[in-house]
Order: structure tokens, then sequence, then C-alpha cells
């Protein structure tokens, strides 16, 4: 595998670059980086210092990946950002690195950062999420396998965005949005992700144990508190279940609420 490196790219003397990585005009690498086999960044674009970089990602143009996180309490320290493989991060992207000294951002494998998106500092990003274009993800973002996050929605500090969930265009929350679900206006829960469930190879079985735990939890008009404890006295408890109860009990900010669902949760598989 061939390395090319653009003439006008800077990279540090501490940085490594394996073979087969492809570095463009006025890209910037920085101190005790590391970028893996297969990967392309781009012109213009900067890897910040401490950021190890897995294989065959794409960095496109002016995308900036682990530059200082955006916190007055920052003052220069080592802390690091890990980006796994196969991901695409576009135009303008930033993903920041941790905000104290040894902490560090985490991002897995096959994730799609469209333009503009960010990820502040100390986020835990799984796999196979797409975060759309202008999506804010505050720090210490916990973002779940499978999440999708639509266009401008922004997301506060410390919440969590639970497996196959989908945050609508332009929606908001400053609470957990729990698995399998729709979310859209502020932290409102419209919807199971059936569309999502069934891409993703989820049989009849498991969507329709999903669906009840979901009725009960957010149509029932039970409290969360006593909904969960109904679930866990009646339902079945499947893996899927179980994941999504146990999600929903150990928010700490809580979650996102059932209102005015639009879309009628007894369809047939």
């Amino acid at each position: 595998m061939t390395t090319n490196i653009h003439p006008t790219a800077q990279i540090s003397a501490t940085a490594t670059i394996a073979d087969g990585v492809e570095i463009g005009a006025n890209v910037i690498v920085g101190d005790h980086s590391s970028i893996g086999a297969g990967t392309k960044v781009m012109a213009n674009a900067v890897i910040g210092p401490w950021t190890r970089i897995g294989e065959n990602n794409t960095i496109h143009y002016g995308a900036i990946v682990g530059h200082d996180p955006q916190d007055f309490g920052y003052k220069g320290e080592e802390s690091w950002t890990i980006i796994g493989s196969g991901n695409i991060i576009r135009e303008g992207a930033t993903i920041h690195r941790g905000n104290r000294p040894g902490t560090k951002t985490v991002v897995g494998d096959n994730n799609f950062f469209m333009v503009n998106s960010h990820v502040g500092h100390n986020c835990v990003l799984g796999n196979n999420i797409i975060l759309v274009n202008g999506v804010l993800l505050a720090g210490h973002v916990v973002v779940e396998d499978r999440a999708i996050v639509s266009g401008n929605c922004v997301v506060h500090q410390f919440c969590r965005i639970g497996k196959f969930a989908m945050m609508r265009g332009l929606s908001r929350s400053a609470r957990d949005v729990p698995p399998f679900c729709i979310v859209d206006d502020t932290h409102t829960v419209r919807a199971l992700n059936l569309v999502g469930l069934r891409r993703n190879g989820f049989d009849q079985a498991r969507i329709r144990a999903i669906k009840n735990a979901f009725k009960l939890l957010f149509l029932s008009g039970l409290n969360m508190q006593n909904a969960l404890a109904e679930a866990e006295r009646t339902l079945t408890i499947t893996d899927d279940v179980r994941y999504l109860l146990d999600f929903i009990k150990s928010a700490k900010r809580g979650v996102c609420f059932g209102r005015g669902v639009i879309v009628d949760v007894e369809e047939k598989d």
C-alpha cells in the first residue's frame, strides 16, 4: 500500500502515519497522533494532537478531528480523541477531544458525520450512527449503535441516545432518548422506529414485544415508575425489552416522555 502525503501538509514529527494513507493539501496532523491504514484525509482538514484514527476512514475537506474542547476549564492538558474504522466525516464536521487530563472522546466504527455536525468533548459514540447536517452534541453525550440524529437537532450535555432511536429534524432533548423510539419537538416520544427496526432485521416477534412495552411505558397514562413496575409484572421480558427497561431505569436526566403519538403502533408487522 502506497502512502501519499501532499507536500503542503504539515505532519508532526511525533505523529504516526500507516501505510496506504492519503493526506491532502494543507492538512495539519498534530503531535502524538496516529492515522490507520487506508484512511483518506482531504485538503484543509485538521487532525489535532493526541488523536488516534483507525483504518479506512474518509475525512473530508475542512473537517476538524481532535481539536481543543470548547471548555473554559481546559488548559491544554493531554486528552484524547479515539476514532475507530470505516467512518465518514464530511466537510466542516468537528469532533473535540476530552476536556480534562487523561479523558477522551470516543467514536466507534462505520459512522457517518454529515456536514457541520459537531461532537463535543467526552462524547462516546458507538457504531453505525448517522449524524445529519448541523447536529450539535454537547459534552459527555452518549449515542448508542444505529441511532439516527436528523438535521439541526441539539442534544444537552450528559444525555444518552439509545440504540435504534431516531431524532427527527430540528428536535432537541435535555433528557435521555429511549431506544427503538422516534422523538421530535422537545424530548417528546412520537412512535416506535418501526422502519428502522425492520431494516435492521428485527422479526415480527421481536417487534411485537417492543410494541407491547412501548404502549405500556408511553401510552398507558401511568407515570414512568408505575409503568416500569407494571412492565416487570406483566410483560414478556425479551432481551430487547430488558434493555429498554434498564435504559430507562438508569437515566439520570429522565427520559423523553410520550405525548400526542402520531403513528399507529398497532399497524401490522
